[in-house]
């Protein structure tokens, strides 16, 4: 920032000369661009404007108007101030004429009471302009680079607007088009009263230039796009007239996000990015307080405060085959959630939580149950996605601080259903009973212990003598202990299928008529089944 009037007056070379403000007093905020020293009274058309002129007034005229058109010229110009030496040409204080022109065209005018060498002023704050651009042109070049290296990494939008809050101090927003928060950095201040009421405060500025200031919003606003589309605007919670380094610094943000958003073909949308950052934040205890959250969400258009609500997973239930290929098809399958939601008019949360999963936050509408938000959600996303995936939900919470068991929830049931999908809608912990159980108790070295002392020899059995006794056994308890349905399933005669029985019996040393022996070893083929899968 160039230095004011102000800060000329300041410096040790001028307050040598005993300066005093004789008028415009209110206008020492005005910048110095350069100083200049002239002796003549036609000097305004010499001059091209922001420049404090420095004059001793002996070449002045001496008719009243025309020193006063000499005041009014300055002022045309642009002068940023007039600088008068006394003692040479106005001994004690200037006429009246140039203290009342200086006053009517808001001209800093200053008198300076004793000799000062006017050569030590300029080199002063000559100095001192050299060093602010030195400064500017750093600044500038550190910009350069850090929004370069962002661009080449291709940042996300909130690491891009953490930096522009780092260099400017300032709360910084990205919004879309239709006035929806898509990254926030408060710097430091209370990211709730940044957000409130943002919508109907964003609507209520719209510049004219893709690069302008709000004075009334303390707004400055820069559009973001590309190739003539453009899809958002960087905003700069100013608490003044934004500086040079200001603009420059959001111009090059918006650029970065802009770029960022061209070069990545198989990233998710933006908005995809802003849910499954608000998700993330409530999952992993980013904010610190559940206000600031349910702000976030509001701001994107989802409201979470005074509702039930659902966490659910979406999984795929088969590989893609590629890293590439898998994380774009987790961007559809986001995509396809979030289009379900609309159809549906259920606002939600919807973004990715990880490479295999996307995560859902539904606040329910007022008198709708759970399964019929689920199930509308459901139906909608199969009819726009046609790979098999599975749709796991938790349990219903009452506040945004226990959404994360309910996300936990959702995440264990999606776990055993993607392993097994049966074809329902959609997956809760009631539907999978005990084989959910299992899978959750998978990694329990008791449970192990148990499947291993149920079913060892068994299998150790059939190993050596590349048996199926353990397909018999499951087949047996599989159709309720009944000999007949089980032969039949098995393809054996009875006497085939009764003889097996009795083998069984000798190698697991056991009765399989007693139900409490059947239902261990039923227990334990379901446990087994699960280690196998974990280890697949």
């Amino acid at each position: 920032m160039l230095p004011t009037v102000a800060d000329v007056l300041a410096l040790d070379a001028v307050r040598r000369g005993s300066p005093r403000v004789v008028a415009g007093g209110d206008r020492l905020d005005t910048r110095v661009r350069w100083v200049h020293v002239g002796e003549v009274h036609d000097i305004a058309h010499l001059l091209r404007g922001g420049e404090l002129v420095l004059t001793t007034g002996v070449a002045l005229p001496s008719e009243p108007d025309k020193l006063a058109d000499y005041v009014s010229d300055l002022a045309a110009v642009g002068a940023s101030g007039l600088i008068v030496e006394l003692g040479r040409r106005f001994v004690r204080e200037l006429p009246r004429a140039v203290v009342k022109a200086a006053e009517e065209h808001g001209l800093p005018l200053i008198t300076l009471a004793r000799e000062t060498p006017f050569v030590q002023i300029t080199e002063s704050v000559h100095a001192r302009i050299i060093d602010i651009q030195l400064q500017e042109l750093r600044a500038s070049e550190q910009l350069h680079e850090v929004f370069t290296e962002l661009s080449v990494e291709g940042a996300s939008p909130a690491e891009v607007l953490n930096q522009v809050a780092r260099f400017s101090g300032r709360p910084v927003l990205l919004e879309n088009l239709a006035h929806q928060v898509l990254a926030c950095d408060a710097a430091g201040g209370d990211t709730g009263s940044v957000l409130a009421n943002w919508e109907a405060r964003s609507r209520a500025v719209m510049p004219s230039e893709r690069t302008a200031y709000d004075a009334a919003a303390g707004w400055l606003v820069t559009m973001v796009g590309a190739r003539g589309q453009d899809w958002g605007r960087l905003i700069l919670l100013c608490d003044g007239r934004p500086s040079p380094r200001d603009i420059v610094l959001a111009e090059r943000a918006a650029t970065t996000l802009a770029l960022s958003r061209l070069l990545e073909r198989h990233q998710e949308s933006l908005e995809r990015q802003a849910h499954g950052t608000i998700l993330t934040g409530i999952l992993t205890h980013a904010y610190a307080d559940p206000d600031e959250a349910a702000a976030r969400a509001r701001a994107v258009g989802v409201p979470l405060t005074g509702r039930r609500l659902v966490s659910a997973v979406i999984r795929l239930t088969a590989s893609v085959g590629t890293a590439l290929g898998e994380q774009a098809r987790l961007g559809e399958l986001a995509e396809a959630g979030a289009a379900a939601c609309r159809e549906a008019k259920l606002p939600a949360l919807v973004g990715a939580l990880d490479q295999s999963r996307v995560g859902v936050l539904l606040p329910l509408p007022p008198r709708m149950a759970a399964e019929a938000a689920l199930g509308a959600l459901a139906e909608r996303l199969r009819a726009n996605f046609a790979t098999p995936f599975v749709l796991a939900a938790g349990s219903v919470v009452e506040s945004i601080k226990d959404v994360r068991r309910g996300f936990l929830e959702a995440e264990q049931v999606a776990e055993v259903a993607v392993r097994q999908p049966d074809g329902r809608p959609f997956y809760r912990l009631p539907d999978l009973r005990l084989r959910g159980l299992l899978h959750l108790l998978r990694d329990d070295a008791r449970l192990q212990t148990f499947a291993e002392r149920e079913l060892g020899a068994l299998l150790a059995h059939d190993a050596q003598r590349h048996g199926d006794l353990t397909r018999i056994l499951r087949i047996y308890l599989d159709s309720g202990r009944n000999k007949a349905v089980a032969a039949q399933k098995a393809h054996l005669s009875r006497p085939a299928f009764y003889d097996r029985l009795r083998r069984l019996e000798r190698v697991l040393d056991t009765d399989l008529d007693d139900v409490e022996s059947c239902l261990s070893l039923h227990v334990a083929l379901l446990a087994l089944e699960t280690f196998r899968r974990e280890a697949t």
